[in-house]
């Protein structure tokens, strides 16, 4: 296989249900995670709905049709939640963030929408992809806060975009690079990436060990106290032409 992937999540120390749902295809090269936006109506049900969508994309689907029907398939789930909050009231909103990593033709394709993030460890260095949809990561853009700032803001939790959130038409940002060989990539919700500094996700991300790094980390998490879900997608690219999976 093209792939080596490792994936755990768990419901946290404090929650009793877990919102959070990932998607990992290596079959068309694709995976996900989807975090239930808390504080919200039924978040379980808007990421379920994302990861069911995601879940049943054909295999017979070229690279660029892959990145349409994700698309297609994200804005029918957003739709359907919007419509589903109409008809439930006033003040109701089924929501939930969303983060795509798609590895196609020795490049990859991120798609996102809210605070769950993508990381990617190349040379033994961590980097993070994806750009936070977040209160917080506006007010460190806008230079009123620094970042070590916005880790513990009274309002981090609060996200500016997610499917089934907000606007009627729902923008995804993207970002797209080209593969190096060993690139490893961690796909996350904000419960791991907020319960877990930056040099312990490195150092974690980049063991090897039986357990897996999946599993590692969100036990990292869970051991911290873990007040949210927890959710981690590890994902290693072992070959390069993992495009011709399609």
């Amino acid at each position: 296989m093209p792939f080596r992937v490792w994936a755990s999540t768990h419901n946290g120390t404090v929650r009793k249900h877990n919102e959070d749902a990932f998607v990992s295809r290596p079959d068309i090269g694709l995976w996900a995670v989807a975090d239930g936006a808390g504080g919200h109506d039924a978040g379980e049900v808007a990421s379920g709905m994302l990861a069911a969508a995601l879940s049943e994309i054909p295999t017979s689907l070229s690279g660029a049709e892959l990145l349409n029907v994700v698309r297609e398939r994200v804005a029918a789930v957003h739709g359907a939640l919007l419509a589903e909050a109409a008809r439930r009231g006033a003040g109701s909103m089924i929501a939930s963030t969303l983060v795509v990593l798609m590895v196609r033709d020795g490049h990859f394709a991120c798609l996102w929408a809210g605070d769950s993030r993508v990381y990617l460890l190349r040379g033994g260095v961590m980097q993070q992809v994806t750009r936070d949809h977040s209160l917080t990561q506006e007010l460190v853009e806008a230079g009123a806060i620094t970042a070590a700032q916005a880790e513990h803001h009274p309002q981090a939790n609060v996200i500016t975009r997610a499917v089934g959130g907000g606007d009627e038409v729902l923008e995804l940002e993207k970002l797209s690079g080209i593969l190096e060989p060993g690139d490893r990539f961690l796909l996350c919700s904000d419960g791991l990436s907020k319960e877990l500094d930056a040099v312990t996700l490195a150092s974690l991300l980049a063991a090897d060990d039986g357990e897996g790094p999946g599993e590692a980390l969100v036990g990292a998490a869970v051991a911290h106290g873990a007040r949210d879900n927890v959710t981690a997608v590890v994902v290693d690219v072992r070959d390069l032409s993992a495009a011709e999976l399609a």
